[in-house]
């Protein structure tokens, strides 16, 4: 008996920033589905899928899904064998959101991974304080289910940028928070957005953008040698 045909891969498997980014969306909201085959990735943000699509070359369609309270969100859905052992080689599994673990990510594409996970499972947000009026706060945070992640997350986040950040239950949710506060957060930002032109979500980037604009002006026009995203 002759064996079937090897399977083809529809995506091009090498590490590039906009391949380690488009990781770090699936890690945040895809799934592969207990097929073997078929890998799933659902966002409220269309422009999100369309990038998903660019940063692997691939064209799979993008469709509608509607929740069961009514909200509105697009889907992709695609099979690729060949794409779905790796994503289980680097860490991935199916029903992952609360036993995920570390990930086999490079070095040298972290932060591009980084960026990718915080569009789809992060946020920044920033207020002045309600006690000491004239103090501004500013925080970026990622969310998961899965301690394990999360602690694996921070030790990597550690290791390449010296900060520490803390964990936390998030509020009126099973998931847990990684939080980076002020100083530590203006640090992060810059190492996610190195350059003008990375590929990211746009609404995010220009959030914090505004956000280093306060603080801007309350240094006198200067965020120490933090002034801006680019090195």
């Amino acid at each position: 008996m002759k064996p079937g045909p090897k399977p083809k891969g529809k995506v091009s498997i090498c590490w590039s920033p906009d391949f380690a980014y488009a990781i770090g969306l699936l890690v945040a909201d895809g799934c592969l589905v207990k097929d073997g085959r078929h890998i799933d990735l659902t966002s409220k943000d269309k422009d999100q899928l369309v990038t998903f699509n660019r940063c692997l070359g691939i064209a799979a369609k993008i469709s509608k899904k509607t929740s069961g309270s009514g909200n509105l969100a697009y889907r992709i859905q695609f099979g690729d064998v060949l794409f779905f052992r790796f994503l289980l080689q680097i860490g991935l599994s199916p029903a992952k959101s609360k036993t995920i673990g570390k990930l086999l990510i490079p070095r040298l594409y972290f932060f591009d991974f980084l960026r990718g996970y915080f569009d789809g499972d992060g946020c920044s947000y920033s207020f002045y304080d309600s006690v000491f009026v004239n103090s501004y706060r500013f925080y970026i945070s990622f969310a998961s289910g899965s301690i394990k992640y999360v602690h694996w997350l921070r030790e990597r986040i550690k290791e390449r940028a010296n900060i520490t950040g803390h964990i936390c239950r998030q509020a009126h949710s099973t998931n847990f928070q990684l939080k980076y506060a002020k100083s530590e957060a203006i640090i992060l930002a810059k190492r996610m957005y190195y350059k003008d032109d990375v590929t990211c979500l746009n609404r995010k980037r220009e959030k914090i953008e505004k956000s280093f604009n306060v603080i801007n002006a309350s240094r006198g026009g200067e965020i120490g040698k933090h002034a801006s995203f680019r090195s």
